[in-house]
């Protein structure tokens, strides 16, 4: 019976077939249908390529302008990079014009010439317990041992040590540093101990009958052979008179800011013209 319905529904297809086709060569409808349908199959199929093909190269083409972004954006942050650092430059390079054009500026004493110096450290080398300063000036340039060092605002201390081409300072906040000294205003005379670092100077020495204030500037008086006369040296933060004492007890401030410093001036003698007696002498 399964061999029957298989030959009866073969037999059938192909006259259904053969049919068609006749029907099909003498209309020419089924050409025309297939060639249709078969074009919009194609459409259908190729339309979704071609939307996911734009949405790719959508995307490569934002990719690449990401990239170009990027790398534009990259090159803007080094140039600003470099106009901030040409920037610094040009500041640091004004600050110092301005701090060498005070250096400059400050009178020299008579019979005193002075000569730049920039700070190269603190407290380095052998000395490098006591409160010192190295500069870049040494015995070549003319710098000898208690070549007096200030700033635009005051003394600093001297020369402690001369090398050839280096020196070291010994700053007038070191304990061992001693500077003669009289006030500005009402010209008591005493003499300024450093005691350390962040710590007060001391004026001892000053009479009981001086009269000495709070805020009054110190100069040096040149008594001890080491600075000319009149140079700034500290300001008076405290007097104190105490009863059964020769001396009032007297603390000052330096007038420099030692951590900041980075130029000095050295003031050496002038040199004296000979006298052309000694030539017949």
């Amino acid at each position: 019976m399964n061999l029957k319905r298989v030959a009866i529904f073969l037999v059938a297809g192909l006259f259904v077939y053969l049919s068609l086709y006749t029907w099909n060569l003498r209309s020419g409808h089924l050409t025309r249908l297939s060639t249709y349908s078969g074009l919009d199959g194609v459409g259908t199929v190729v339309r979704p390529g071609r939307w996911l093909g734009g949405l790719a190269g959508d995307f490569v083409e934002r990719y690449v302008s990401l990239v170009g972004l990027k790398q534009q954006n990259e090159a803007l942050e080094t140039e600003v990079k470099a106009l901030r650092l040409e920037n610094m430059t040009l500041r640091e390079r004004a600050e110092a014009t301005t701090r060498v054009e005070r250096l400059l500026g400050f009178p020299e004493p008579p019979e005193w010439k002075r000569e730049g110096a920039r700070v190269m450290a603190h407290r380095v080398g052998p000395t490098a317990i006591l409160e010192t300063i190295l500069v870049d000036r040494g015995k070549l340039s003319g710098a000898v041992e208690d070549t007096p060092v200030l700033s635009p605002e005051g003394v600093v201390g001297r020369i402690f040590r001369a090398g050839l081409t280096v020196s070291t300072v010994l700053l007038l906040i070191d304990p061992s540093s001693r500077i003669a000294v009289v006030g500005r205003d009402n010209r008591a005379a005493g003499i300024v101990y450093g005691m350390g670092a962040d710590e007060k100077l001391v004026v001892k020495y000053v009479g009981l009958t001086s009269t000495i204030e709070a805020g009054e500037v110190l100069v040096t008086s040149g008594m001890d052979g080491v600075y000319p006369k009149g140079l700034p040296v500290a300001r008076v933060s405290a007097v104190k008179r105490e009863e059964g004492t020769l001396f009032m007890d007297v603390q000052a401030e330096p007038l420099v800011d030692i951590l900041r410093l980075e130029e000095v001036l050295l003031l050496k003698r002038a040199a004296q013209p000979e006298d052309p007696r000694a030539l017949w002498e």
